[in-house]
């Protein structure tokens, strides 16, 4: 993983673990079954994105220490999908040109086994723009913005989907890069407190997905002025919109001018239902007007010590 990072800052590094391996040249462990996740704690956002947003624990913590940090199971793996680019960008604010909701991605990686936050970790995030376009696929991910074509109704789906349709809960082969852009992708360090925030637009959707952000975590690696090299990657997921987000944004351009039919969450093939275990975001928003934009965030729990690349989910 290369990348140039001007504004990072160096920090201790973070407990190194049991596994020495290069990223591209492990083994994936057997996924573990889905287990509960979560919502991540009190977090804010400034400027354009100001606002709060708190999550509860969902298993208890000792009431002895206010340092205590809740226990967190798990998190499901997926798929990796067709349209991964191996951190092309270290960055935080990936929205370039792209034109959507403004939406402020507040994430925490924990150690599921010690509870601790898992610090200088590269989180990898990337998804399609508001009307299903990947970036470095433009030209296999028609998405369904625009008019409907000559004699289809509106809603009619217009083109294969950038993933394909999900056959057996499986998102596809990776594909190489079609093209050089790199918009709504990036790759950030956690702090200290494990915890990394990104800077993005609410995804849009195409035929066979619902609204959904793709995910990877990478440890035992080396953050160096070009990047983060090395490591192993313990968790491939990714991130969920709640029904009423989704409608809500429908009603906002660019999201209003698609005419793909829209999967719903209970429809999806790859979210298993399972709420901030499956990946579930907690969203705050101004239900009177959501285009001022959105605060989505969320716990990791990560095994650092296991390689989960997605790939053969």
């Amino acid at each position: 993983m290369t990348g140039n990072q001007p504004e990072l800052q160096q920090s201790a590094p973070g407990p190194k673990h049991k596994k020495d391996l290069t990223r591209r040249k492990v083994v994936v462990a057997g996924a573990g079954a889905a287990v509960a996740v979560g919502a991540a704690g009190t977090l804010a956002a400034s400027g354009a994105f100001a606002g709060e947003t708190t999550g509860s624990a969902t298993a208890s913590a000792s009431s002895t220490s206010t340092a205590a940090e809740a226990c967190y199971k798990l998190t499901s793996e997926t798929t990796e999908g067709p349209y991964y680019i191996d951190a092309d960008k270290i960055r935080q604010d990936i929205t370039e040109d792209k034109e959507g909701i403004p939406l402020t991605l507040q994430l925490k990686v924990i150690d599921s086994e010690t509870c601790k936050p898992v610090a200088d970790a590269a989180v990898d995030i990337w998804h399609c723009d508001a009307l299903g376009i990947y970036s470095g696929y433009e030209s296999l991910s028609t998405g369904g913005g625009g008019t409907a074509p000559t004699g289809a109704p509106t809603g009619t789906p217009t083109g294969e989907p950038p993933s394909g349709a999900p056959t057996g809960g499986t998102g596809g082969v990776h594909e190489e890069p079609t093209d050089d852009e790199r918009y709504l992708r990036g790759t950030w360090r956690t702090d200290r407190q494990g915890r990394v925030t990104f800077r993005t637009i609410f995804p849009g959707w195409y035929r066979g997905r619902c609204v959904h952000i793709h995910t990877k975590v990478h440890v035992d690696g080396t953050w160096t002025d070009a990047g983060y090299e090395g490591g192993h990657t313990c968790h491939t997921g990714q991130f969920f919109f709640d029904e009423e987000s989704v409608l809500a944004s429908a009603e906002v351009e660019p999201y209003s001018t698609s005419t793909t039919e829209r999967t719903t969450l209970t429809e999806d093939t790859i979210y298993d239902q399972s709420g901030t275990t499956g990946g579930l975001l907690k969203l705050k928003y101004s239900k009177k007007n959501i285009a001022k934009g959105v605060i989505g965030s969320i716990t990791m729990g990560v095994d650092p010590d296991t390689t989960n690349d997605g790939t053969s989910i």
